[in-house]
């Protein structure tokens, strides 16, 4: 049988536990306008994706992964909502690709991670 003290402080361990996750936040995409829109072949685009925090660009890095896992660093700016990035894509031959990107949350937390997609004709 367990104690009401062995109880209590598995609980306070639990609850604790359960906080922890809402310390150390990292920035998420929670939307993409890929998810949208696909990138058409041999058209310069703009793509958006959407974090669940703020992003410090200056400290950011994307970039688009092509065959051969031949990386180019791309612009990123500000977008019209809080959390949001627009990202400069050169004009592509139809292919996959892949955006590989390093952000720092305003918190400070680095979030790296890779969304792949395809250009069509």
């Amino acid at each position: 049988m367990f104690s009401i003290k062995a109880l209590l402080q598995t609980a306070m361990l639990l609850m604790f536990l359960g906080q922890a996750n809402l310390v150390s936040a990292h920035a998420v995409v929670t939307d993409s306008s890929l998810k949208i829109a696909p990138v058409t072949a041999n058209q310069a685009t703009q793509i958006k994706l959407n974090f669940n925090s703020h992003i410090e660009l200056g400290l950011s890095q994307i970039f688009l992964v092509t065959a051969g896992d031949k990386q180019t660093l791309l612009k990123a700016v500000s977008g019209s909502k809080p959390g949001q990035i627009t990202i400069s894509l050169p004009p592509l031959p139809a292919g996959d690709y892949a955006l590989r990107f390093k952000v720092f949350a305003a918190d400070g937390h680095l979030t790296e991670d890779i969304i792949h997609f395809s250009v069509i004709q």
